[in-house]
């Protein structure tokens, strides 16, 4: 049996000798970039940063990459203070000394808690503007795409298969959404005047935004969330190549599209091509920005363009195994495959930041888990603050929240009315911004 067993495992002298030179030559991947945008209003920014940060402090061994678009609508003011504030705001929500996978495995929280401090303080500045946020962190093989709004990411791993990792949060495509924001006391419908015909995309009302998540937009209420989508992936050593783009660009490309006018060219040609190709058919109609992302094994200057199954979405990932056994098997047989190590779209704050208990020890149990303020003993409000289920705690009740955090997650959960609908019954939309949604609508039919 153990000779059996011994040989369920037995890996090709090929592999191992693959694995080797893997390994020492192929432990960090070499990330190249490229942007490209046309505008027409001036509100989106990017962030392009390939050694945004280190994990563990004068360590270059240990730095990541940060790529991000901020899509802005009604000014600029939130677009220009998320890429500002957003990243230093993660890496505050991230405990030091930690080991690589202990700091993977709170990004996602820490991504969720960032999002919602910006917004949070942006509200504060009084501004009514809104963006949408694509963030993208990539660690070694490692890629962490936290998202809200409608700018996309998609990844096109060395085999050419395609994975979104991104979440489109426009009414339109995602009645979930609008379930939720009906059910916080929101209206989901067209634009209609006068009784007329109803036009243009859906839309939250009060506001007449057509997003159920961004960053600010205060005068829209607070069922319109910051919280993200969450999406991590591990690639293989052969590396791929990630497109965020502005809705200006996927309102004329499919992902088909945009990959098939870049294939094989470097990031910031490819990203030049790409908005190129979706201004051709109706012209600049939009801001319309790329950014391209080429994660390449060490010295190789350039993807090849895939040759197995170009332009095939592939929304099924492998995930891990317990099964050390079977993981080895599909390894070698797989090699290009991309693992789902992460994904959480929920909009319930509370759920998002409730860490498993084995992962306590890595945060600070005296401070807000979404501002980082310090908090008195017994100050916090438990994430988990639900009568019903306070009998069930076990140990540690944390997560723990400050007042006026608990009260913005009560906010974005439906448990008290939306700020904007508090304060104003009803929202009273200026001729101008009527005017404006019209002519933006009729354009879009």
């Amino acid at each position: 049996m153990a000779m059996a067993a011994a040989a369920a495992v037995t890996v090709p002298l090929g592999v191992l000798l693959r694995r080797e030179v893997t390994s020492e030559r192929m432990e960090r991947p070499d990330v190249l970039c490229g942007e490209a945008a046309r505008s027409r209003k001036g509100e989106d920014f990017t962030l392009l940063r390939t050694e945004a940060g280190e994990r563990v402090a004068g360590d270059p061994s240990t730095s990541f990459s940060v790529f991000a678009l901020f899509d802005g609508h009604n000014g600029s003011g939130a677009a220009m203070y998320a890429k500002k504030n957003l990243l230093n705001n993660l890496l505050r929500a991230i405990p030091s000394g930690l080991s690589r996978e202990e700091w993977l495995a709170v990004l996602p929280r820490a991504l969720v808690a960032a999002f919602v401090k910006t917004d949070k303080d942006f509200q504060a500045v009084a501004e009514t503007s809104g963006t949408t946020v694509t963030f993208v962190i990539i660690d070694e093989w490692v890629v962490t795409v936290a998202s809200v709004g409608d700018s996309r990411c998609i990844l096109e791993s060395a085999d050419g298969s395609v994975y979104n990792l991104s979440a489109d949060h426009r009414f339109d495509s995602n009645q979930d959404e609008v379930q939720r924001v009906t059910a916080c006391g929101s209206k989901v419908g067209k634009l209609n005047l006068v009784g007329g015909p109803e036009v243009g995309p859906l839309r939250c009302w009060p506001g007449g935004l057509c997003l159920s998540r961004s960053i600010g937009d205060m005068d829209v209420g607070e069922c319109i969330i910051p919280v993200p989508h969450v999406k991590q992936v591990k690639l293989s050593n052969a590396g791929g190549r990630i497109i965020i783009a502005s809705d200006g660009v996927w309102d004329d490309l499919s992902f088909e599209m945009a990959l098939e006018c870049s294939r094989g060219f470097p990031s910031d040609i490819a990203a030049n091509r790409i908005v190129n190709e979706a201004i051709q058919p109706r012209g600049l109609r939009d801001d319309t920005t790329c950014i391209v992302v080429d994660i390449l094994p060490p010295e190789k200057l350039a993807p090849s363009p895939p040759t197995k199954r170009q332009g095939k979405i592939a929304f099924k990932f492998r995930r891990k195994h317990p099964d050390v056994s079977f993981k080895l098997d599909r390894e070698y047989a797989e090699p290009d495959e991309v693992e789902e190590i992460f994904e959480d779209g929920s909009a319930l704050l509370s759920k998002r930041l409730a860490a498993g208990y084995a992962l306590q020890s890595m945060f600070e149990p005296l401070s807000c888990a979404v501002c980082q303020v310090q908090l008195k003993a017994g100050q916090g409000i438990s994430v988990h603050s639900n009568p019903l289920q306070h009998e069930k705690l076990l140990g540690w009740q944390g997560p723990f929240l400050c007042q006026s955090c608990n009260e913005k997650k009560d906010a974005m959960e439906g448990k008290r009315p939306p700020r904007g609908i508090a304060n104003s019954l009803c929202y009273l939309v200026s001729l101008d911004n009527i005017v404006r949604l019209l002519i933006c609508s009729l354009i879009l039919i």
